[in-house]
């Protein structure tokens, strides 16, 4: 498995592709604006088939291109149910951000949940729900690859913000802690935003949530 890292969209929003060229198999986790321009080539490049769109979250920027996506390659769109509004109905987003984004509403084809396991590439996704800074903020934690993808939940020496609608930054620690920090420290986190970290790091540096047991 290839794990492709595409900043996209007018915030350099992070999409990542996730490709086994040997299953000819690709997932997307997220969409943000205008990233099919980067993925149409990495597909054509490993011989792989767009199968599904990922969703860590809701909020616009993770979900600008999500309808173009399904359209054009026919992904099936998973996310959970907590941000149902926010990815099928956009335009409340647009109401507490004050400005229009024209955002197209995507639906979701299936609901993932805390625990689940999603099986693609070849390997096992564990599902996390990791909310705070959004209610349906999940994690993909794929083991062998020592590797979570978290959407904004954890950053590099920071945290999602959570002063949004809906955010709760008491939620958001704990959502941290409970979630995030009991994944092995080697484990690599791969944000919506800025650079790559791990657990170890973060529980050890990261100055809005520390851990419990340092």
């Amino acid at each position: 498995m290839k794990i492709h890292v595409l900043p996209s969209g007018p915030i350099q929003t992070i999409g990542y592709l996730l490709t086994n060229a040997q299953l000819g198999e690709a997932v997307l986790v997220d969409a943000p604006g205008d990233i099919m321009v980067k993925v149409r080539p990495l597909l054509a490049k490993e011989g792989c088939v767009l199968k599904e769109l990922w969703l860590t979250h809701g909020h616009w920027d993770h979900m600008q291109d999500a309808a173009a996506v399904k359209k054009e390659t026919g992904a099936l769109v998973r996310a959970h149910r907590a941000d149902q509004p926010l990815i099928e109905t956009p335009e409340i987003m647009e109401g507490f951000m004050g400005e229009r984004l024209g955002l197209v509403g995507v639906k979701v084809d299936a609901w993932i949940a805390q625990d689940d396991v999603l099986k693609a590439l070849g390997r096992d996704f564990e599902v996390r729900h990791v909310p705070g800074h959004c209610p349906g903020n999940v994690l993909f934690y794929e083991a062998r690859a020592r590797t979570a993808l978290v959407g904004d939940a954890l950053f590099n020496r920071g945290i999602g913000r959570w002063d949004f609608p809906e955010g709760n930054f008491d939620q958001l620690a704990r959502s941290i802690r409970e979630q995030i920090y009991t994944l092995p420290d080697e484990t690599v986190v791969l944000p919506g935003h800025g650079p790559r970290t791990t657990v170890g790091d973060e529980k050890e540096n990261n100055p809005y949530v520390a851990a419990i047991n340092r």
